[in-house]
Parts: C-alpha cells; structure tokens; sequence
C-alpha cells in the first residue's frame, strides 16, 4: 500500500470544492482569455485512439499543488503531473473511445482555502480554459461522432458545467444531447436541486441508459459528511457493480477488478458496495486501515481517491456497453 499512497500523492488526484454555482462560460468572465486550443501543445491527448467509434472528452483532476490560484505556469514539469493523472483514468476509457484531454489553467489546491470570491474567480479561469477547449473540438474535430464526457473530482465539475453550457435547450444543445453517450462525474456530487435548474443534468438510473450522469462517491457508511457531500446534502449516485440507484447491496462478486494504480493488475472481488442514506456509495468488504484518505482535507473513512479505482472494470465495462447502445440507436 504503501507504493499505492506514493502514486496517488504523486499524481495529486485531488478535487475541485467549490459549489456548482450556475452557468459560468468564458463568455460570463470578462478579461479571461482561454488558452489557444489550435495549438497542439496545449491538449494533454490528442485524437488518442484515431480508429475509436466515439470520443472521449477527458478532463484532469486537480494536479497543481503549488500555485496560489490557477495553473498559470503550465511548464513541462506540470504538464507531466498531468499525464501521469490522466494516465491513472486512461485504461478505462482507451479500449472504446477517442481520448481528447486538454491542458488547463486549473484550480490549484491552495485555491480552495481562500475566499469565496477569490475561489469562484479561479474556478472562472479553470473553466474558460475548458469550455475553449471543448469548442474548438467541437468545431474542428468531432463530425457528429458520440461524445462521452469524463473526469474525476475537479475534473467531474467541469464535465457538469459544461453540460450546463452546452446540452441546453437551444437547437444546438439539443443536437449535442442526442451525440451525447454518457457522463462520467466520478468523485463529484448531483443533487435534485441541480436537475431542476438544469434539466440536461439527468442522473443515470440504469446499466446502459444514454445521455445520463453516472455519479458517486465513496465513503465507509459512518459519516455525516464530506467537502463532496457535505452534511445536510443528498446526492444522486449510481451504484457501479449492480446499476441500481436505490440502497440494494452489491456483493463483491460482481466486482470484476480493481485497479489500484497506473498499469496495475486487476483485482477481482475487491469489495462490494451499496448507496447509503447520503447517496454516497458506501463501499464494503475492506479494513479502511488499508485505505487511509491520505489527504487531510478528508476524514477517515472517505474514500475519495480511490473512487474509480475500486470499481475500474466494471466502469470499463460499462462504457462499452453504454457505447454500443448508443451505436445501435444511429
């Protein structure tokens, strides 16, 4: 574990905090240039997977651990940080999808310990850059092929957020949802309020239902809350091992292997899980002592960082299957 606990500090698979707060484009920031996506430099991956029937729009978890704000000085040595993050999500998504990952000014983890004004405007910076990027693939690179959308923490934020921008009830929000496959917010939060404000956010409620948000979030079922799901808030998660949205347990059977680290060997029958009272996805059949938060910012008993970890297969699995649901529909 203790080579695990290494990997994970050393990609900094950390997460955006602040709140969904409503439609925040580059558009609604003004004096925020987003970063110049005509130049290759600037995706992380690019067009990954040429012979893939459907795109992948992958978005990092936070990563600068330095910066004050946003990731202003996006030089090779962070850009690795980047790829290494990114790498650790990449066996889920490769085998179905074309991989497009850009390079962002990102929320830095010291942005979440200032003031609420101060950490809205670094999250402005961190989405034009995200929301630029996006458009220019959709304007130069996607052809109306099937778009998943993906992240984990931060990373999952953005995905929703740019739901909010993009899948709205215009014309051409609504021809994106139907190119729309799924949405993979790993590691974030979707509460009832957020779907009725935006109603493209729709929660998955099942293995292969398209154009849905598959959400959750880890704990160990004794806590009242955390900065994902904070106490007094619910959100709408979908257990990964047996597709339900209600609290059925998941015997760790079903787990088809987790994966505990870049290039890692499966792990069958890990754990199981099921969805506490919270929504969060409360996970079963481990010592918690093997799976510390590592970070303090977690109390025990979250187990934020190995979300997609635990359940990495299945997920894999379940991105083909979506996908080819979505193929038979064209």
């Amino acid at each position: 574990m203790k080579r695990l606990f290494t990997v994970l500090l050393c990609a900094s698979l950390v997460f955006g905090m602040s709140a969904c707060s409503g439609r925040n484009s580059k558009d609604d920031t003004p004096g925020i240039e987003p970063m110049d996506y005509d130049a290759q430099e600037n995706w992380a991956y690019f067009e990954l997977g040429e012979d893939k029937a459907v795109d992948v729009f992958l978005i990092c978890p936070t990563v600068d651990t330095r910066s004050e704000t946003n990731a202003f000085d996006l030089n090779e040595k962070l850009k690795t940080t980047f790829v290494n993050a990114l790498d650790m999500e990449k066996g889920i998504y490769e085998d179905t999808g074309r991989l497009f990952s850009p390079f962002y000014r990102q929320m830095s983890i010291n942005a979440y310990t200032l003031p609420e004004e101060q950490r809205e405007e670094a999250k402005a910076v961190a989405y034009a850059d995200i929301s630029a990027a996006f458009s220019w693939y959709l304007k130069n690179e996607n052809g109306g092929r099937g778009i998943i959308l993906a992240g984990f923490s931060q990373g999952s934020e953005m995905c929703l957020e740019l739901l909010k921008e993009y899948f709205g009830d215009t014309p051409e929000g609504q021809a994106l949802r139907e190119q729309l496959v799924t949405v993979y917010a790993i590691g974030w939060r979707v509460t009832e309020e957020m779907t009725e404000q935006w109603p493209q956010i729709v929660p998955a409620s099942g293995e292969t239902d398209l154009g849905t948000v598959v959400s959750f979030d880890c704990e160990n079922g004794e806590l009242t809350g955390t900065i994902i799901i904070p106490e007094g808030v619910t959100t709408l998660s979908i257990n990964p091992l047996n597709w339900k949205t209600d609290g059925t347990p998941a015997d760790k059977s079903l787990n088809l292997g987790a994966v505990m680290g870049t290039g890692a060997e499966p792990i069958p029958w890990l754990c199981g899980c099921y969805i506490g009272e919270r929504g969060e996805l409360v996970v079963t059949d481990i010592d918690g002592a093997d799976y510390p938060p590592v970070l303090d910012i977690f109390p025990e008993g979250a187990y934020h960082l190995y979300d997609y970890m635990f359940y990495f297969m299945n997920l894999k699995a379940n991105i083909a299957a979506r996908t080819d649901a979505w193929l038979l529909e064209q």
